[in-house]
């Protein structure tokens, strides 16, 4: 097992300037805990680089990135000066595409000490992973406008879906759900999109087939949204379109208490590309300055990176550490406290420290 890595690091806009450097201060000290020494780069790449150069990163930053062994990125988006569709896909959907990071990888998870907002419900009940697919689908690119600002305008988006990207993210969902509790759930909407969607569920039953030991459902994604709220408890590993993956992951991390804990890894499985790991949050511009952002999600995002890495348990120390804080406080704002999101940080890189010192 590597020791030592490269990790590109992309602070991104808003937020994600501010919860970055939280990140690298608590894998910098579980780092040093296990031995593992963390190579940092950092690229100014933004929405602030498209103010000065037109776009938001150099052409070259694909084999610029290439070099490293994961990329740690904060957020992007700042509406008020780039469009979301312009910086979004010039930066974090490019790279998605450009490095085949077909599986979103988004955890869900009350944590002990967390307030729910589902009555009644306790750690354990809601414990389930999304995979996302991340390449293709509804999110595709292909469609266009025609008549363009006449009274005959059309405009025109497909969504696509092949063989190939259905069958690995499943592939992927059935795998991961073979190391959990062996139940796989597919999120899909036959009733109303009569040839995508029956597709996907064609190749889910197709794929079931090869998972004898793997427990399956389905849900249409309207009736999933209910379940997700009524039911957490039903579910382990939820496959879904690039659509429907993206919004059932956020509405997961919000009954688990706040989105500012909802972590995710954009991930090549056969690890041919560098992968990214980052907050589901966003760049939040409406407290972007404040210093009041929850890093949670971000050090979460930093568990899953070392975990990809090959160290899973310095990764279950950050996990254990990041529960500890929720217990113990300091809270952010999101989570009903006061503390700045360098406090909160700091909380999860001492428990990380004194329980170092404690087995020594």
């Amino acid at each position: 097992m590597r020791k030592e890595h490269r990790i590109a690091v992309i602070p991104g806009d808003g937020i994600g300037r501010e919860v970055i450097p939280e990140g690298v201060r608590v894998l910098e000290a579980v780092a040093a805990k296990h031995g593992i020494r963390l190579n940092w780069t950092q690229f100014d790449w933004s929405c602030d680089y498209y103010m000065k150069h037109g776009k938001m990163r150099p052409d070259d930053a694909p084999d610029i990135l290439r070099k490293f062994d994961a990329i740690y990125f904060g957020a992007v988006g700042d509406p008020k000066r780039v469009p979301d569709h312009i910086s979004v896909w010039g930066l974090l959907i490019d790279f998605r595409r450009i490095f085949d990071l077909y599986v979103n990888l988004r955890p869900v998870r009350l944590f002990k000490g967390m307030p729910c907002p589902l009555t009644g419900r306790k750690p354990g009940d809601i414990d389930y992973y999304v995979i996302r697919e991340n390449t293709e689908g509804e999110y595709g690119g292909v469609g266009g406008r025609v008549y363009e600002g006449t009274e005959r305008e059309v405009v025109t988006q497909l969504s696509v879906f092949s063989r190939k990207g259905t069958d690995r993210i499943m592939k992927y969902a059935f795998e991961l759900a073979r190391t959990r509790k062996k139940h796989v759930t597919s999120a899909t909407k036959s009733n109303g999109i009569s040839i995508t969607m029956p597709y996907w569920d064609e190749r889910f039953a197709a794929m079931a087939k090869n998972y004898a030991d793997v427990r399956t459902s389905w849900y249409h994604i309207d009736g999933l949204t209910i379940q997700l709220v009524l039911n957490p408890d039903r579910f382990d590993v939820i496959v879904a379109s690039n659509l429907f993956g993206d919004i059932i992951s956020d509405l997961g991390p919000a009954t688990a208490g706040t989105i500012g804990i909802a972590a995710s890894g954009n991930i090549n499985p056969e690890r041919t590309a560098p992968s990214i790991f980052e907050p589901v949050h966003g760049s939040a511009p409406d407290i972007a300055g404040k210093k009041i952002a929850n890093p949670l999600a971000t050090i979460w995002s930093g568990a899953l990176m070392l975990e990809h890495l090959g160290h899973p348990q310095a990764a279950a120390e950050i996990l254990s550490a990041i529960e500890q804080v929720i217990i113990d406080g300091p809270h952010t704002p999101d989570m009903k406290g006061q503390a700045s999101t360098a406090e909160v940080g700091a909380a999860v890189a001492e428990v990380i420290r004194s329980r170092s010192k404690v087995a020594a």
